[in-house]
């Protein structure tokens, strides 16, 4: 029973000391510092920006500008190459530019265009375009005004920048940058100003720490322990052994009396099933039998030749896949994708569920990749271990059998699209599942990296997705397969990892692309030219089968119909 007294209360004969109170004087005098501080560094270093921009910019450069044109307008005169001088002014020009749309300009008086650097090669600068500025610099070069400053429009925007009559030529030079550009500088030094706050808060932040540290520090580890908490999704008992009379220790001591029953529950729960459902249990306090049609991407990985290394390990085989998947899950959890279910030596990964700053297919590739790089690394490590055994003796044929079933190798399909996600079962038993033909298909294109020799094949729907968020990855086509029961043809891909894999790769599969292309087109012959020179023979060899020395029967269609799932 609490009772009252003035600004303070009392749970028993404890007083209890608001510590809002204390904390609110001290950090009010610590934020008033802090905007003052940020907001001076801010003016500061938005003035200095402006100045270094103008003298840079707009002064320095077109000097150094105007200088080589009188050097190459001497040049020209006793080589006779205006060619080759204005070419050499361009490349000069160029050399100072530092933003995406930097351009310098030789204008005649009619506004025809003698020459143009720029960074931005896909702007058009046949003739300048804004009359009103140039008929403003022959006003003003009429009334012996041959330099200064300059802002006009073009077809992509607006420039600013400064200019001089160059009377060896006989043609304006401008230097200018778009307007755009000059924004998007002013946003850096927002960004910088703002980590230059963040900064100074945090060190402010340190200074009110310092402060508060003895009066408050078990506040501070009730705090953590609370953090921590949540972080993991398990509750614990919060230590109060050094917790001081104040009304946070009250409300902790209340806490304690709830989180021992939950504790063990919850962290089962976590256990068996997908992140996405842990969180909505946790924030809903909840689940129910629900589900929605979703856009999510799917991936299947499977182990391959997982028969023969079944049989060599016998139970042994659960520690292996318990190693093989401490790795997976992690790389699947890693970006930003849930596990959809287990299957014996293949799992089957959600991605869309979570909140990310990639796209689900973009995700789903790069685990894709972590994953098949992990089981590599596996695969290395077992054979450094076999090179330290085989210097000692020679492996016996069990061990032999050994080494290659724990050799593990994994392909990986994916595939994404319009799905049914969600919780089924009744209410005294439920199972969180994706449901949809893009689940099978997931699992179909993960076969067919058997049949290919390749570690990941994607469908059309991925490719998409991940072209229009980045250039990292280049998709090749690999094949136009209609899987049973379907009556369509549907197009698979590789995606080549432009930053990890060997560069040197590519021409290989260029090729290769032409030579599907020729086998699409039913020309056999080219075609089996094209997979040979390309050096791919595991990818190529299912194609080399397929046509042996015929023609392309009547009817081709390019599209192969496969006859098992």
């Amino acid at each position: 029973m609490s009772e009252k007294k003035g600004l303070f209360s009392k749970v028993g004969k404890t007083r209890i000391v608001p510590i809002g109170l204390k904390i609110l004087i001290i950090f009010i005098t610590i934020i008033l510092l802090s905007n003052f501080a940020t907001n001076f560094l801010s003016v500061q270093l938005s003035k200095r920006q402006i100045i270094n921009l103008n003298n840079t910019i707009m002064v320095e450069q077109l000097k150094e500008l105007y200088t080589n044109a009188t050097n190459q307008f001497q040049i020209y005169n006793y080589s006779d190459d205006k060619e080759g001088s204005q070419e050499a002014l361009e490349k000069v020009a160029k050399s100072g530019f530092s933003n995406k749309n930097s351009v310098a300009l030789g204008v005649m008086p009619d506004g025809s265009i003698i020459f143009v650097a720029r960074n931005n090669i896909f702007t058009d600068w046949s003739f300048f375009t804004d009359e009103e500025k140039l008929n403003k610099l022959n006003e003003d070069y009429k009334n012996d005004i041959k330099e200064g400053s300059i802002t006009f429009n073009h077809k992509d925007g607006e420039y600013f920048g400064v200019y001089k009559f160059q009377t060896d030529w006989g043609y304006y030079l401008i230097r200018a940058e778009k307007r755009s550009d000059l924004d998007a500088n002013t946003r850096s030094v927002l960004l910088y100003t703002l980590l230059i706050i963040v900064i100074l808060t945090i060190a402010f932040v340190i200074i009110g720490w310092l402060i508060l540290r003895h009066e408050f520090r078990p506040v501070t580890m009730i705090t953590k322990d609370l953090y921590e908490m949540q972080q993991h999704k398990q509750l614990e008992l919060i230590d109060l052994s050094h917790a001081k009379n104040d009304d946070i220790t009250y409300l902790a001591a209340s806490f304690n009396s709830l989180s021992s029953s939950v504790n063990n529950l919850l962290g089962t729960f976590q256990k068996f099933v997908p992140k996405d459902v842990v969180a909505k249990a946790y924030n809903d306090q909840g689940i129910g039998l629900e589900g929605s049609q979703r856009e999510l991407a799917m991936l299947f990985s499977d182990i391959k030749s997982f028969t023969y290394r079944t049989e060599t390990l016998g139970n042994d085989i659960i520690d292996v896949l318990n190693v093989h998947y401490n790795r997976v899950i992690h790389n699947v959890h890693e970006n930003h994708g849930v596990v959809g279910s287990i299957i014996g030596d293949a799992i089957l990964a959600v991605y869309g569920t979570l909140e990310s700053n990639r796209s689900k297919s973009y995700n789903a590739i790069l685990a894709a990749w972590d994953i098949t790089h992990a089981t590599a690394a596996l695969r290395e490590t077992m054979k450094l271990r076999r090179v330290e055994i085989e210097k000692k003796r020679k492996l016996t044929e069990s061990e032999e059998k050994i080494f290659i079933a724990v050799s593990l190798d994994v392909g990986v399909g994916i595939d994404g699209g319009n799905v049914f996600y969600g919780n089924i079962g009744s209410n005294e038993h439920m199972a969180n599942t994706v449901i949809g033909d893009n689940v099978n298909s997931a699992s179909r294109l993960e076969g067919l990296t058997r049949i290919y020799h390749l570690p990941v094949i994607v469908s059309e729907y991925i490719k998409d997705e991940v072209l229009a968020e980045t250039a990292r990855f280049k998709f090749y086509e690999i094949d136009t397969v209609q899987v049973k029961g379907k009556t369509q043809g549907k197009k698979i891909y590789f995606p080549f990892d432009t930053n990890e894999m060997d560069s040197t790769l590519l021409a290989k599969y260029d090729l290769f692309e032409e030579g599907l292309q020729a086998y699409y087109s039913g020309d056999w012959k080219t075609a089996r030219k094209n997979f040979k020179n390309s050096e791919l023979p595991e990818l190529t060899e299912v194609f080399m089968e397929r046509m042996g020395n015929k023609s392309a029967p009547e009817g081709w269609n390019g599209i192969w119909a496969m006859t098992t799932k």
